[in-house]
C-alpha cells in the first residue's frame, strides 16, 4: 500500500518543531537535536519496514483470509514502550541531576510514548480482521465483533485510524499497516462500486 501524506507530514512536522524549539531560550538547553535524530532514525526504520509489509492477506482454513500485524506495527508498539521505559527510568533515578524543565519534558515524552504504544497495540496488534466471499468480520481488542456482508458495503475511506469500510448496518476500521490491508481495501472498494452500480440500475428500473 502506498504511503499516505500523513505518514510523510507527521515526522517532518515533529522534526521541524524540535529544531524550532532548540532556538528558544527556555528550551535551548534540552537535548532536542538528539531527539530529532532519534525521530529521523525511527522514521528511516519505519520506511524500511514499510517495504516489507505484505500486500496480500494470510489464507486460513475455511476459505478465509486474515490481516496480520506487520513489522511496522511491532516495531512502533514495542519500540515506543521500550523508549518510554528508558525515559521513565531516567526521570525516577536521575531526576535529582536534571533541572525542572528537562525533567518535565522527559516525563511528558515518556507519557506520550507509552500512550502511543498502548494505542498501537489496541488498534493494531490485538485485533482480528478476516474476510471471505460472503462477508468481512472484525474483532476489536475488547472482544467486540462486527460483521458486514459484502452486499451491504457502501464506501471505503481512509481516516486517521486506518481504513474504514462502511455498510448499511455498521462499519469496520482496520489498520493500513496490517499485512494484507491493500488487498482488503481494494476488494472492499470493488464491492462498494458494484453495489452502487446495482442500486443505480435497480432505481432506474422503478
Amino acid at each position: 500500500m502506498p504511503l499516505r501524506w500523513q505518514e510523510v507530514a507527521l515526522p517532518l512536522l515533529v522534526i521541524t518543531l524540535l529544531i524550532a524549539l532548540k532556538y528558544l531560550p527556555m528550551t535551548a538547553h534540552l537535548p532536542l537535536s538528539r531527539a530529532a535524530g532519534v525521530v529521523a532514525f525511527g522514521y528511516a526504520a519505519f520506511l524500511a519496514l514499510r517495504l516489507l509489509q505484505p500486500e496480500d492477506g494470510l489464507m486460513v482454513d475455511g476459505g478465509w483470509a486474515e490481516l496480520r500485524p506487520s513489522m511496522v506495527e511491532y516495531f512502533a508498539c514495542y519500540g515506543a514502550a521500550a523508549l518510554a521505559a528508558v525515559l521513565l527510568f531516567a526521570v525516577i533515578f536521575m531526576g535529582s541531576a536534571a533541572d525542572t524543565v528537562q525533567l518535565v519534558a522527559t516525563y511528558l515524552a515518556a507519557l506520550l510514548l507509552a500512550g502511543g504504544s498502548i494505542g498501537i497495540g489496541l488498534v493494531g496488534l490485538f485485533t482480528n480482521t478476516r474476510w471471505d466471499n460472503r462477508q468481512v468480520r472484525h474483532r476489536s481488542a475488547t472482544g467486540r465483533e462486527t460483521a458486514l456482508d459484502w452486499a451491504e458495503v457502501r464506501s471505503v475511506r481512509p481516516n486517521w485510524r486506518g481504513i474504514t469500510i462502511t455498510g448499511t448496518t455498521g462499519r469496520i476500521t482496520f489498520s493500513q499497516f496490517h499485512g494484507g490491508a491493500a488487498q482488503l481495501a481494494k476488494h472492499a472498494a470493488t464491492r462498494a462500486m458494484r453495489n452502487a452500480q446495482t442500486s443505480t440500475k435497480a432505481f432506474a428500473t422503478l
